[in-house]
């Protein structure tokens, strides 16, 4: 496909990839700069496109490849990895309430109630906290997936007993 051609056939596309780039992210900002990225993407890239191809269909993956690329990018970016020795304060946020007394108490009351379990209980319950998977803690455990779903599930109904009054 000559120069000229394979530019005039991704300009005509334009409005098309626009909206699907608005649909990918929901923002109109977002959907412009993705349409921009895919556009000197499929420029760059004209060399590789293969005649009697579908030219719309490649455009189009070319977009849904960059946009899941800049997703995964962003929420690798965002991922806190938790340095605590006990690795209870995973995933909390600033305003956890930590930092005042009695936030820092009852934090405590939770780590305590949750120490008091029994250990078929406990090390579930705490792997799971830690993020763990369901069938990652089966497989480190030797359980079947369903004795781990119900011993956290029975976990967290007794912390949620324990700590009804937490209002």
């Amino acid at each position: 496909m000559a120069n000229k051609e394979f530019e005039s056939k991704l300009m005509s596309l334009q409005g098309n990839l626009l909206n699907f780039a608005y649909m990918l992210t929901s923002d109109r900002d977002n959907a412009y700069d993705l349409l921009q990225d895919t556009t000197l993407k499929a420029l760059d890239n004209e060399s590789k496109y293969v005649d009697n191809t579908n030219f719309k269909g490649w455009v189009f993956t070319i977009m849904r490849n960059i946009f899941i690329n800049n997703y995964r990018r962003s929420v690798r970016s965002q991922t806190v990895v938790d340095q605590t020795e006990d690795l209870y304060h995973l995933n909390l946020s600033q305003d956890s309430g930590l930092e005042s007394p009695e936030g820092s108490y009852g934090a405590g009351e939770i780590t305590a109630a949750i120490d008091s379990f029994p250990e078929e209980y406990r090390v579930p319950f705490s792997m799971h906290v830690a993020g763990y998977k369901y069938n990652e803690i089966a497989e480190r455990m030797g359980l079947p997936l369903g004795t781990v779903k119900s011993r956290i599930f029975f976990a967290r109904k007794k912390l949620q007993a324990q700590f009804k009054d937490y209002r």
